[in-house]
């Protein structure tokens, strides 16, 4: 079969940075699904992107679908055939209906009740006459946001400016907006010029004349290496994170890689200031000693070629001279406020209109840390650390430095408690208790840190679940489930055993005590361990555990997340080895029969009628005093492994469901008990053993 390439390009006005990459891939992936449920073939599907174009290259498309055959169910033979034997008005009608005449019809059977059924044979059609329908996959991309312009309907990313539709050297007919497709693509806004392309596989070629690298890849690649070039002639160590550099690719059509300065006196204001400044505010690369100390340079990367750079450079100098100025002024400012006056300022700020204001949550987180510190039983300087940086957690989000750049929330709060003479562990959890920021941020170091930071989360996420405002599909404009995630990072970091449970009880208690909850406490707390369970299953998804062993441990309370971590791995690590089947099957039939004691008591050993009646209670005895309080899951699992034997001669010897009322029910009692130890461990029941 003869095949051909297409090519699709939007172009557009410029794009935000952050959503080229998602979308252009949306892009392709819309076109991808449209082939496969067409029945076209193709070799493979190359991507372009840039701020001014989303691209599409698909290689050897099929010029016709695939011819194919489609099977049509119809009546049931009883109504398709008379009871002379002849084919019914149904029948007929079925078949002539799918374009096949009664002679077609042959019967398949489906549940036990036979179907007319026909095959019939459909041509393939022209892939040229089926590619106009791309339009509706231009128009149909999501955005995370859209504008309308002039008088169009469409809402979109950035208005359209023109289409490049092509099959081969044929034009595929699509309008959008008042744009029709063409041949027509346009290079760099200032440097390029208008292209006329004629066949498909000349545009990136095409492209690069008119200064566009169009394949974002490439042109990530040219950033690096150019950066690394600088590096090499300077002596210097520039850091490139991989989110700065995607966003600075999608910035750029042709990129130019180029320096510029700074006075060295700016270097005066805290580092973290300056890289927050370049980074965030400018789309600027750090410069560094190979000691790893900051040096007064940036890199940029300019969309152009390298024609007058110094002049550019002097331009980029002169915008990050007057934010440096700024923060510099700030800095300066800022150390003249005492932290009592910051702190009253906070009384006057409102943290949300239904949760009250930074100083009411403030007061709470403070109550909480200190809970959270005796239940952990830190040493004093510890938990002295934790109450005064819980105090002044927040003084700094009323400066003028954190006012500009938020991104610096904690840590100008680590600086200037420094300043104040605040002690070095105090001034530390007051930045820690903001970790982990993101998925790739570190947890806290310091118990003060870790603990502080805990009980600001977990107050967070309380409040707004008291409130009703939950995480909903993928809204979480609060960051509750990135709050939660922190949580359990920190406790799997600081191998803290605290129970879950009592803690949130806690968090709800102050809650309620503040008057803020606006839902049932029992609810609310109901909401919290299920959505910190998801939280958890989600966290050992990304471990690779099997569905039905995080279903086991998720099954009973959550208790101290470490250890139910850990329940999860020995699980995991035992499920492949010789005897875990026998084991999992006596534990779960225990646990199943345990379910028919409708009010179990205490077991009465008189009762017993054979020695594996005993035995296993004496067993149970032993077991019950072994997991007492907190022990290794390692050590908890083998004791449940130890029972198989005994469950397993207890069954064989002994009829649970006597008839004798007071025997079942001792019985079931002694199940009951049995089954709580070995629930207490996961929901054995839920895993699958093959």
């Amino acid at each position: 079969m003869s095949k051909r390439d297409m090519l699709l390009e939007v172009g557009l006005e410029e794009m935000p940075a952050r959503y080229v990459t998602s979308s252009v891939d949306q892009l392709a992936q819309k076109i991808e699904a449209w082939l496969e449920s067409h029945g076209i073939n193709y070799s493979e599907v190359n991507l372009f992107s840039t701020p001014r174009r989303l691209g599409v290259h698909v290689r050897e498309m099929d010029e016709q679908q695939e011819d194919s055959f489609e099977e049509a169910k119809g009546p049931a033979r009883k109504i398709a055939v008379t009871e002379t034997g002849d084919w019914s008005k149904a029948a007929i009608g079925f078949s002539r209906g799918q374009g096949m005449a009664p002679e077609d019809i042959y019967f398949k059977e489906i549940k036990g009740v036979e179907y007319a059924h026909v095959k019939k044979y459909i041509k393939g059609q022209r892939t040229a006459d089926l590619l106009p329908e791309l339009e509706s996959i231009i128009t149909g991309l999501n955005f995370p946001k859209n504008m309308r312009w002039a008088n169009e309907e469409l809402r979109y990313i950035r208005p359209i400016k023109w289409l490049v539709a092509m099959f081969g050297q044929e034009i595929i007919p699509i309008s959008i907006t008042g744009v029709s497709s063409g041949t027509v693509t346009y290079g760099h806004r200032f440097l390029g010029g208008k292209i006329e392309l004629t066949n498909p596989d000349d545009y990136e070629s095409q492209l690069l004349s008119q200064y566009v690298l169009a394949d974002s890849e490439r042109r990530k690649q040219a950033i690096l290496s150019q950066i690394e070039k600088l590096e090499e002639e300077m002596d210097w160590v520039i850091t490139v994170e991989a989110e700065l550099l995607e966003e600075v690719t999608n910035l750029v059509e042709y990129p130019t890689a180029l320096y510029g300065r700074f006075e060295e006196e700016f270097l005066e204001i805290p580092e973290e200031v300056l890289i927050t400044s370049m980074k965030e505010h400018q789309r600027y690369f750090p410069v560094k000693s190979k000691e790893g100390t900051l040096l007064p340079y940036f890199v940029t990367v300019r969309n152009g070629d390298h024609n007058h750079l110094e002049t550019v450079a002097k331009g980029n100098e002169k915008v990050l001279r007057a934010r440096l100025a700024d923060a510099a002024f700030f800095y300066k400012e800022d150390q003249k406020m005492p932290i009592e006056k910051a702190l009253v300022k906070l009384n006057s700020i409102v943290y949300h209109e239904e949760i009250g204001t930074l100083s009411e949550k403030i007061s709470r987180v403070r109550n909480l840390t200190n809970q959270l510190t005796g239940m952990l039983q830190l040493n004093q300087e510890s938990q002295k650390a934790a109450d005064r940086a819980a105090e002044i957690s927040k003084f700094d989000l009323v400066t003028q430095m954190v006012y500009e750049f938020p991104e610096l929330q904690g840590f100008m709060g680590q600086k200037y408690a420094l300043q104040k003479g605040e002690s070095s562990l105090v001034a530390q959890a007051i930045n820690e208790h903001y970790m982990p920021r993101n998925a790739e941020d570190a947890t806290p170091e310091s118990d003060a840190g870790a603990s502080l930071a805990i009980a600001d989360k977990l107050d967070t996420i309380v409040s707004f679940f008291s409130i009703g405002s939950t995480p909903t599909g993928s809204q979480d404009p609060y960051a509750l489930r990135r709050q939660a995630s922190g949580i359990i990072q920190i406790l799997l970091k600081k191998a803290w055993n605290i129970n879950f449970e009592e803690t949130v009880d806690l968090a709800v208690s102050l809650i309620g005590g503040a008057g803020i909850a606006k839902r049932d406490t029992l609810e609310i707390k109901s909401d919290l361990i299920s959505f910190f369970k998801l939280r958890i299953k989600h966290y050992l998804q990304e471990q690779g555990t099997s569905h039905d062993i995080i279903e086991a441990v998720l099954g009973g309370p959550i208790g101290a997340v470490p250890e139910l971590i850990k329940r999860s791995n020995i699980l995991e690590a035992y499920k492949r080895k010789e005897g875990f089947k026998s084991s999992i099957e006596a534990l779960s039939r225990v646990a199943n029969i345990a379910g028919k004691a409708e009010t179990p008591g205490e077991i009465n050993p008189d009762l017993f009628e054979n020695e594996y009646e005993r035995q296993l209670y004496n067993k149970y005895l032993a077991s019950a005093a072994k997991v007492q309080g907190t022990i290794p899951a390692k050590t908890y699992f083998e004791e449940l492994i130890s029972l198989e034997s005994f469950i397993s001669n207890y069954f064989e010897h002994t009829m649970v469901m006597a008839e004798d009322r007071e025997l079942r029910t001792n019985r079931l009692s002694q199940m009951a008990k049995l089954a709580a130890i070995i629930e207490g461990f996961a929901k054995v029941n839920a895993i699958i053993v093959k």
